[in-house]
């Protein structure tokens, strides 16, 4: 029986140059599971019941107001161009004491700032308007 402990040669001071990887693969194994076993959990702590969308045909009824957001962020009541938020606002106050109050429609485009839409939204608030449905078109077919 035959053992081999080292050569003779004086060879024995060489550098290991390789990097074992085992361990680090090992680690982020572990940690990989941890992350998917704890990320469901972190992310659905809230039960909340979200409301479910279904595609309807709105009526468009004569005493529904039609306001409109270009690309550009200016406002439209109807086909008019609103100056200012107060001017809404007293556009939008003289017709809340209508009964039945009429529903705000927004037209906002598709690429409009978010800023003019919250205007407008801030602006029916303030008027005391309880309904604010906005318009959208059907996805075309292919989309």
């Amino acid at each position: 029986m035959g053992m081999s402990v080292g050569s003779d040669s004086g060879d024995d001071d060489k550098v290991v140059s390789e990097i074992n990887t085992t361990p680090l693969v090992d680690v982020m194994l572990v940690l990989l599971i941890i992350f998917l076993i704890t990320i469901p959990v972190v992310t659905t702590s809230v039960k909340v019941d979200l409301p479910k969308e279904k595609l309807q045909v709105v009526e468009a009824k004569a005493e529904n107001i039609i306001i409109s957001v270009n690309t550009g962020g200016q406002v439209f009541y109807y086909d008019s161009l609103i100056k200012n938020q107060r001017d809404l606002v007293d556009r939008l106050k003289k017709v809340s004491t209508l009964d039945p109050q009429p529903e705000v429609h927004i037209r906002a485009d598709a690429n409009a700032n978010y800023e003019g839409v919250g205007r407008v939204i801030l602006a029916v608030q303030r008027a005391g308007i309880v309904k604010v449905a906005f318009l959208t078109e059907p996805p075309g077919v292919g989309d």
